[in-house]
């Protein structure tokens, strides 16, 4: 098979964790306390994914000046985005409770969920089809962490969309959108960054890890912390923990 399929073939396979996770959050009714817990290991496992993976791969690439340049733009830019994604109705996208708002209190607030889920998914399909740059077979570890941090962002963005009254067809229509965008963001960075210089490489790794870190403690973590805050330490150690096992493994 074509490295550049099996890139979006593994971007689609992390993102179609979004759906699993989004069809748990819409039909059964998980108690938030335990969509907190999920959340908390799943920014636990990314959290690793971006120490032990990204920025350590970056920094074997370009060294410390291309990486800490990439990391800062990368968070530079998602909080941009994230600050003008909240004016319009999008800050509690990722909340599981009322938090959300519905179109009628905030009209084009739906827009702006679907616009803030396409801008946590991007760089963590992006980097995983660059993964594939390096001569040797995509970084599985990377591709778990996703998926399992995928799935718990699904689960409580879907139950406060329910809260929020928002139709199943526009939740379902929202992260099978999200999961092919995936896909094509996999096999995006794997066809745009071949044969990119080392340093550019380095760079763009970094962009995407610091994006994601700014994503993690932006959203993930206030997910995790409004309901499981005695645990949530804990349980983030052990997504932590457990992501790191697989890295060396």
């Amino acid at each position: 098979m074509p490295e550049w399929l099996q890139a979006g073939g593994w971007g689609l396979l992390a993102g179609s964790a979004l759906l699993v996770g989004a069809a748990a959050g819409w039909f059964a009714r998980v108690p938030r306390r335990l969509i907190a817990s999920i959340m908390a290991f799943g920014a636990g496992v990314l959290l690793s994914a971006v120490s032990f993976e990204l920025i350590d791969e970056a920094h074997e690439l370009g060294g410390l000046l291309p990486t800490a340049v990439g990391a800062a733009v990368g968070a530079l830019a998602y909080t941009g985005a994230n600050v003008l994604l909240a004016r319009r109705g999008a800050r509690h996208r990722k909340r599981s409770g009322d938090e959300q708002p519905s179109e009628q209190e905030q009209p084009g607030s739906g827009s702006a969920i679907a616009v803030g889920a396409l801008l946590d998914g991007v760089p963590e399909s992006v980097v995983i089809g660059a993964s594939l740059l390096t001569g040797g077979p995509v970084s599985l570890v990377t591709v778990v962490a996703v998926f399992l941090s995928n799935v718990p962002e699904g689960l409580s963005s879907a139950a406060g969309m329910r809260q929020a009254g928002r139709s199943g067809r526009y939740v379902f229509l929202l992260w099978l959108s999200i999961a092919l965008v995936s896909g094509v963001a996999a096999l995006a960075g794997y066809a745009l960054l071949g044969g990119a210089p080392p340093e550019v490489l380095a760079s763009i790794t970094a962009l995407a890890a610091g994006a994601i870190l700014a994503m993690i403690t932006d959203t993930m973590v206030p997910e995790a912390f409004e309901d499981a805050h005695l645990l949530v330490g804990l349980i983030t150690v052990a997504g932590f923990l457990t992501a790191f096992a697989l890295s060396r493994a």
